[in-house]
Parts: structure tokens; sequence; C-alpha cells
């Protein structure tokens, strides 16, 4: 099979399309030919070293295709079964193994293409608005890269909740993205000041919430833009690690500020699962828009990457092996 190799972290450069052998899957396992794979910011702090991984090593941990082979002992899935799985890692490749429990059935009415660009960023988006910080009617976020795959999600399931939605874009041109995904007010940070329209917005009270997947160039407006006892929910840094955090900070307007993984919130197959499922069911009933900004072929990893980090994107990178 043909995979993306590292064998050094750095830039883009790095990678390279190697032959490997199949990987043959042990008890608790299943061998899947890999169909679509999902390009996530993770990708690159993997890349980059941000994120240590052993080397030599094969990026992504997000994809979608069919069981081809089981371990010894498996009964839960059968040869055929059309499946996803995040959080693994491996995915650039044309087949990986995955655990039996860090699976979870694609619905009929998808394509893998649909589930590998939803299955990530979709249990982000859930886990951050229903359980980091569970919004409510009437409440006001901010959402930062609103035409972002990642962002547009968050627009949609905020508004499915109930909240108000005001966004950043770094372009004029995501504009009307912003807004279709549901976003009441969209502020062009190139042209515009990010907490004054916050302000203007909320009546000079601020936001109950901020989710903020930028980071270091982001997160002093993104504290300042909330309201008392309002949150930071800080789940990226696209743009660089944010230096070290003196907590009096937080005592301007007893502010809470986090710093999820969604893989905390699924670590158990059955929270999994049922995340998977709500996601999966809000896009076949249309409730949830994808979009897919391009998909490339496995040997064009290097461009997804350059691409994503560009911020130039809308919606969401796929890579098809």
């Amino acid at each position: 099979m043909q995979a993306i190799r590292m064998h050094q972290t750095g830039g883009p450069e790095v990678f390279a399309l190697e032959t490997l052998p199949d990987p043959a899957p042990v008890p608790g396992e299943v061998l899947i030919d890999v169909e679509a794979v999902g390009v996530n910011f993770i990708d690159c702090y993997h890349r980059s070293g941000l994120y240590p991984q052993p080397l030599p090593f094969t990026p992504g941990v997000e994809g979608a295709g069919t069981v081809c082979a089981l371990g010894t002992g498996v009964t839960d899935w059968q040869i055929g079964d059309r499946v996803a799985w995040a959080g693994v890692p491996g995915s650039y490749a044309e087949r990986i193994v995955v655990p039996t429990d860090r699976l979870v059935p694609i619905p009929a009415t998808l394509t893998a293409e649909q589930a590998a660009a939803a299955l990530l960023q979709g249990l982000t988006a859930r886990v951050l608005t229903t359980e980091t910080c569970p919004l409510a009617p009437g409440d006001s976020v901010l959402i930062h890269a609103g035409a972002g795959g990642m962002g547009r999600l968050l627009i949609q399931l905020a508004r499915a909740r109930g909240a108000r939605v005001i966004t950043t874009v770094g372009h004029a041109d995501k504009i009307p993205l912003a807004r279709a995904a549901g976003a009441e007010r969209v502020i062009d940070r190139r042209h515009e000041d990010v907490l004054t329209a916050c302000r203007d917005w909320t009546a000079g009270k601020g936001v109950r919430a901020v989710f903020d997947g930028i980071g270091e160039a982001t997160f002093d407006t993104s504290l300042a833009a909330l309201a008392r006892r309002g949150m930071l929910v800080l789940f990226g840094q696209a743009s660089g690690p944010v230096p070290p955090v003196d907590p009096a900070r937080l005592a301007a307007g007893s502010l809470f500020l986090t710093r999820p993984s969604l893989f905390h919130y699924i670590a158990e197959p059955t929270a999994l699962r049922a995340h998977a499922t709500a996601v999966f069911a809000a896009l076949a009933a249309g409730e949830l828009q994808l979009l897919i900004h391009q998909t490339l072929t496995l040997s064009d990893a290097a461009a997804a990457h350059r691409a994503l980090e560009s911020g130039q994107t809308v919606g969401k990178l796929l890579l098809i092996p």
C-alpha cells in the first residue's frame, strides 16, 4: 500500500509518499480500505512537532472506508461494513488498522467523503457546545474563523441550541459563507476591531462564550470580549500556542478558561458512538450542512497542509487515496 510518511518534523516538505506492507489486524482490530481522509490542524501539529509523535510516522487521525479484514475474535464488525474513525493515527494511507471500539458505522444515506469531512470536526463542535460549554437559548457567543470547516459547524450547532452568534473571518469574501451558516454578525478582522464589534453587538455586556481555535493571535481579544462569568473555550492554536497566562487575569470578570481535548470526551466507546450518531443524524436530516473545500490525492498531502495553514481555505479538505 501507499502511505504518507515523515521521518522528521518540520514543514509540509517532510512528507514523502512511500510504499509499505499492508498492516495486519491483531485481535480487537480490523483492516480498512481507506476511501477518504480528513485533513485537520492536529495533523499539522503532529507534522511540526508541536505534538510530538514517534518517528517515522504516518499522519492523519480521521477517515472513512470499508472493512476488508478482521482480527482474530472480532465479531462486532463484518467485512464490507462502511465505517469511520477519529483519533486514530496513520490515516494518510490506502489501508489502516483501527481498534474496533474506535469505529462508528456510516449511515447508508451518507458517503465516505461526507463521513470523513464531518466526523472529527462534527464531534468537536458537538462536544464543545453541549458538554464543555453547554449553550442555552439567548446565549451570545463569539466564534473565530467562522468560514472554516470547524467554524461553520460550530455556528450551526450553536444556532441549533438557540444561541446568537457573532463570528470573525479573515477576508471579506468569506462573509457570505459565515452568514449562510447562521451567524448574525460577521466581522472581517482585517478591517474591523473585533473587541469593539463584540461590545457594540452585545450593548457593552460582552459575550457569554468564545470558541477560539486560533490561539496566540486572538487569545487576548477573546478574553477581553467575555461578559462577567463568561467562558473562553480555547480548542486549538492555528496561529501558534498561547504564552503562559496569569490566572489573576480571569478575576477581571470571574472568567472561565478551558483547553478541552475532544478525545477526553469520547474516550468511552459509548460516548463516541452517541455523539457520532447525533452528528450523522443531523447531516442526514439536512440540519447540519457540510462544505468540502477541496479533495486532493494522497500524494498532495503537503499541498493540503500548505492550503490549510495559509488560512485561505473554506470548509473541509479531504485526501482521497
